[in-house]
């Protein structure tokens, strides 16, 4: 299929950008690498009458650290988490996660930013963004906002930004040195995206027990979620294979998982359960080890 007809408008300037969705708000979709919104294009589920190219706007890519904090504009390329010494010295988490997402051809063209605001819950970043209590930026032609991902992804393919607002790049702090992390996903196919993903973040203290947990779960619902009940159970413990098994249990009590033609709920439900208790494993070792 081909897509429908639309007016296509290269954006000179971020202010030219902004103009562009005040004036045209939902009837506009920005493109950036388009991996996600030309495919919906073609299959005529997305049908914008304006496509806005962002790509030569300058000053919206690149990964910088500052002040304990990563920020990562919204053009750079996802191939570049697999490449960057910042992320492979602060967040190995992320680049770990990305080695899952698509295939080289899409990492290369695909953009951090338009794999958030496109908010599928099975991707990887949106994962990422959610365990790292990150910040999501965006702005309008009037003003700008920083929105936590807990307050972000508000469903499948919905997110918490307006129609005129444009998303300009994410941020969170590092985590904090000798922090342990995991990443697990079960997909049909190498590429594909997951039924199910967990990344973990663990910290211990000094006498070896879990300080602190973060757990995020993709693909299981409508939009990535922490397993809150997890990461209570698991502070304090000394992070033991059994405590790990018993505290993913506690999955079943805080999300429901949603079933389709890929998979069913209750697959889902095993896969969080396995996948949970396998990331945390993952970064309990790797804590104790650094």
């Amino acid at each position: 299929m081909k897509p429908s007809i639309f007016d296509y408008v290269i954006a000179e300037s971020q202010e030219h950008a902004l103009e562009v969705l005040r004036e045209h708000g939902d009837d506009a979709k920005v493109l950036a690498g388009g991996q996600s919104l030309v495919p919906l294009m073609s299959f005529r589920l997305a049908k914008p009458a304006l496509l806005l190219d962002i790509n030569r706007l300058e000053g919206l890519d690149g990964i910088e650290a500052a002040d304990g904090r990563i920020r990562i504009g919204a053009l750079t390329r996802q191939c570049e988490l697999l490449t960057d010494p910042l992320i492979a010295e602060h967040c190995p988490l992320m680049r770990a996660a990305a080695e899952f997402i698509g295939h080289p051809a899409i990492r290369n063209r695909g953009t951090v930013g338009g794999s958030v605001a496109h908010a599928d819950p099975a991707a990887e970043l949106p994962i990422l963004l959610q365990v790292l209590d990150a910040e999501i930026e965006v702005c309008s032609a009037g003003s700008q906002r920083t929105i936590p991902a807990d307050e972000f992804f508000m469903g499948l393919l919905m997110t918490g930004m307006e129609p005129d607002e444009l998303l300009t790049g994410i941020s969170f702090t590092a985590p904090v040195e000798g922090t342990g992390w995991g990443f697990h996903e079960v997909a049909r196919r190498h590429g594909d995206f997951a039924l199910v993903a967990a990344a973990a973040l663990i910290t211990l203290d000094g006498r070896g027990a879990v300080a602190d947990a973060a757990i995020a779960l993709g693909g299981i619902a409508d939009r990535p979620l922490r397993a809150g009940g997890v990461e209570e159970a698991l502070k304090g413990t000394p992070g033991t294979p059994e405590g790990i098994e018993a505290a993913s249990r506690l999955l079943d009590d805080s999300i429901t998982p949603l079933g389709d033609i890929h998979a069913s709920e209750a697959y889902r439900a095993h896969l969080g359960r396995v996948l949970t208790r396998r990331a945390v494993q993952n970064a309990v070792g790797r804590a104790r080890a650094s």
